[in-house]
C-alpha cells in the first residue's frame, strides 16, 4: 500500500494567531498568507493534518466543546478556500489542570511525539516524505520523534534549533523546502 506525504501543522502560530489560549470563534484569526500558503503545499501532493496541544481546556479557559466549535469553524473556513484537513489531534491533558481528567502526563502531549505518530497511524503517512511545519521547539521535538523527514520552525527569531530542523521566516521559506526533493 502506498503510503500517503503529508504536512503535519501545528495550529497557534502557524494556521492562526497565537495570542495565549484560543477556544473560541471570536478570538481566532487566520495569519495573513496562510490559504495560498496551504493552497501551494497542496499542488505540490500534501495532505493535511494538525497535532495541537490545548491547555486552555486543562485549566478550564474554554471547554471541550468550544474547541470542537472552534475546529470545525476552521475546518470550515478552510474549505472554502479549497484546503481540506483530513485529521485534528489535540491533547487536553496537562500535568497542571485542575480537573483531575485531566491531570496527567500524556504521549499525546508535544514534545512527546504520541500525536504524531497518531497521525502516521491513522492516515498511513510516509514520514520519510512528509513534514511538519511548527512555531515552537516543542513541535520539532515531537515530529523528529516521530521521524518525520522535513521538520520547519516557523520563527521570527534566532534560535538554536534540534539537528534536523530549518528555521522558516515565512511561509515562502516554508514552500521553498516543500518542493525540494
Amino acid at each position: 500500500m502506498n503510503k500517503n506525504k503529508v504536512l503535519l501543522l501545528d495550529r497557534d502560530g502557524v494556521i492562526n494567531a497565537d495570542t495565549g489560549y484560543i477556544g473560541l470563534v471570536k478570538d481566532f484569526s487566520f495569519l495573513p498568507g496562510v490559504f495560498p500558503f496551504l493552497r501551494a503545499a497542496r499542488d505540490f501532493g500534501y495532505r493535511f493534518a494538525v497535532t495541537t496541544n490545548q491547555a486552555g481546556v486543562a485549566y478550564s479557559y474554554y471547554s471541550e466543546a468550544d474547541f470542537r466549535h472552534l475546529t470545525d469553524y476552521m475546518l470550515s473556513e478552510l474549505r472554502k478556500e479549497g484546503i481540506e484537513v483530513e485529521l485534528v489531534l489535540a491533547c487536553f491533558e496537562h500535568v497542571k489542570s485542575k480537573n483531575p481528567d485531566l491531570a496527567r502526563q500524556s504521549f499525546w502531549r508535544k514534545p512527546r511525539p504520541g500525536m504524531v505518530l497518531e497521525a502516521i497511524h491513522r492516515l498511513s503517512i510516509d514520514p520519510a516524505r512528509s513534514a511538519f511545519l511548527g512555531n515552537e521547539i516543542k513541535d520539532m521535538q515531537a515530529a523528529l520523534g516521530g521521524g518525520i523527514r522535513r521538520c520547519m520552525i516557523l520563527t521570527q527569531e534566532k534560535m538554536e534549533v534540534p539537528k534536523g530542523v530549518d528555521i522558516v521566516k515565512n511561509y515562502d521559506e516554508a514552500l521553498t523546502l516543500l518542493k525540494a526533493p
